[in-house]
């Protein structure tokens, strides 16, 4: 039997940093407590702090505004506001078919203007992905990759339609359906496809990256569906 080591401070305090985005009781606008308040809660000094928050930063699960502080997830886009009343008008597949269309393109994109700390973060995030063991974390890195994906296009039209897009997504039901349909096989599956499209983006090949995206797209438009079809027969 496999003992694992002892966490020492710096992952200690990462782990609880991602404990607490992941629970959602950050407010409306999700902003962090300081970095103060964080060194006394978890019982460190703040340097550890501020390098958990670095690395979380650099992942995009958390970012900073000078003045205002530390907040969760990504800025909001203006778009913010259209996608909450667009939730309501749509449904998750018609999201996907959306997906279907400015995802692969920004893959190709993405591999054209990608900059060589950035695929390290990308294949960090994809490793991340593969590791979680929840579905909350799964949904926290897969986001994540995509999100850096589209950044790394550096389009801003599309960027803006792809947060649009992320923004309708995460409504708590879909999430739910998204975590039911997810089988052993099928993050096997997410993970080589996660991979193909990280390595043909790092690569430079335009062509490979679109396809490679195209192609996990395909397979969890595919998922959703068959997973909806089994939420009407039950």
């Amino acid at each position: 039997m496999n003992v694992m080591p002892p966490k020492g401070p710096q992952q200690q305090v990462r782990a609880r940093l991602l404990e607490l985005i992941k629970s959602e009781d950050l407010g409306s606008e999700g902003k962090l407590p300081t970095e103060r308040e964080l060194a006394d809660r978890f019982g460190v000094g703040r340097r550890f702090i501020r390098q958990a928050l670095d690395a979380l930063e650099a992942e995009g699960l958390v970012w900073r505004k000078q003045g205002k502080g530390t907040f969760a997830g990504q800025p909001m886009d203006p778009m913010g506001d259209l996608a909450a009343k667009v939730t309501g008008e749509t449904n998750a597949l018609e999201v996907m078919e959306a997906r279907l269309c400015i995802e692969p393109e920004l893959a190709a994109l993405c591999a054209q203007r990608v900059l060589p700390e950035e695929v390290a973060r990308l294949r960090m995030l994809a490793q991340r992905q593969w590791e979680a063991t929840d579905a909350q974390a799964m949904e926290l890195w897969d986001g994540s990759l995509h999100r850096l994906i589209a950044q790394c296009a550096r389009n801003r039209p599309l960027l803006t339609a792809y947060s649009m897009l992320d923004k309708i997504r995460s409504n708590p039901s879909w999430v739910r359906i998204r975590a039911k349909g997810r089988t052993e096989t099928s993050l096997q599956v997410t993970h080589s496809e996660h991979t193909a499209i990280v390595e043909a983006i790092a690569a430079g090949h335009a062509d490979a990256a679109r396809i490679a995206m195209l192609d996990h797209l395909e397979t969890r438009f595919a998922a959703l569906r068959d997973e909806l079809v089994m939420e009407k027969m039950c």
